[in-house]
C-alpha cells in the first residue's frame, strides 16, 4: 500500500476523484480514504497546514494502515533560479530550516534525537518520482535537491536567502520534512514531490493563488504515475 499525504484538498482532490474508494474514516479531523487507484492499494489524506498537522497525519497513517511507502505531495515556493512556476522538485533529503537550537552550540537545522540535519528519501521512490515527471512531458522540468519546511509562508528575499544559502535547498513549504521525521523515525520509506507555485519572494502572495491549481495538477499527475507503474 502507498499512503499519499497533501497539506490541502486541492493537492490530493485528483488522486481522490479517479481512485476507487472504499472506505473513509476520519481520525483526529483527518479523513482517511482509502482504496484502489489503477488496480494499486493506496490510502489518502489531506493533512492541513503545517508541520504539526503534517507529523500527526504521518504517524496516524502508519499505525492504521501500515503503507509500504509515504508520498508528500503538493507545491511549494522555488529558492533556485533552476525551478520556474509549474517545474518539480523531487526531495533527496528533508531539512526543517525553523529548527534552530544553535545557542547550544548546534548546527541550524540539527534535529535532536536523529542527529541529523538532512533527512534522506528513499532513492527507489526517488528515482520513480522522477519518472513520474518524465512521464509529463518536456514541459515540466524536474530537479532533484533538498526541500525545506518550515511553520511559514516565505515571501520575503531575504528569508529565501537564508533558506537557501544554509541548506542548499531548491524549494520551501510547510510539511515534507516533518512527514519525513515521522517515515525516517518508523522505518517507512518515503519521498516528497513539490510542484512550484510561486517564487517564495514579494511576489509570493500572488503567484500562490494563481498558480496553485496548475501545481497541484503536475503534482497528482506525477503521483498517479508513480502508483500505476512503480508500487
Amino acid at each position: 500500500m502507498t499512503g499519499i499525504i497533501g497539506a490541502m484538498h486541492i493537492e490530493v482532490e485528483k488522486i481522490k476523484s479517479i481512485m476507487k474508494i472504499e472506505s473513509v474514516e476520519e481520525i483526529s479531523g483527518v479523513e482517511y480514504a482509502a482504496g484502489e487507484l489503477h488496480g494499486k492499494k493506496i490510502v489518502v489524506a489531506a493533512c492541513g497546514i503545517g508541520k504539526v498537522a503534517a507529523a500527526m497525519c504521518a504517524q496516524t497513517m502508519i499505525i492504521k494502515y501500515s503503507p509500504d511507502r509515504i508520498i508528500n505531495t503538493g507545491v511549494g515556493g522555488s529558492l533556485s533560479a533552476k525551478l520556474a512556476i509549474g517545474d518539480v522538485a523531487v526531495a533527496e533529503s528533508l531539512v526543517q530550516h525553523d529548527m534552530d537550537t544553535s545557542p547550544l552550540g548546534d548546527p541550524i537545522g540539527f534535529i535532536s534525537g536523529l542527529n541529523i540535519i538532512n533527512i534522506p528519501c528513499d532513492e527507489a521512490v526517488v528515482q520513480a518520482l522522477e519518472q513520474g515527471v518524465k512521464a509529463l512531458g518536456g514541459a515540466v522540468k524536474a530537479v532533484r535537491g533538498v526541500i525545506a519546511s518550515g511553520d511559514q509562508f516565505i515571501a520575503d528575499n531575504g528569508k529565501k536567502k537564508f533558506i537557501s544559502e544554509n541548506f542548499d535547498a531548491i524549494v520551501c513549504e510547510m510539511e515534507g520534512a516533518s512527514i519525513a521525521q515521522v517515515c525516517y523515525t518508523n522505518g517507512v520509506p518515503f519521498g516528497v514531490v513539490r510542484a512550484v507555485s510561486d517564487c517564495a519572494d514579494g511576489s509570493s502572495h500572488m503567484d500562490y493563488g494563481e498558480f496553485l491549481p496548475l501545481a497541484a495538477a503536475n503534482a497528482a499527475a506525477i503521483i498517479e504515475h508513480f502508483v500505476a507503474n512503480e508500487c
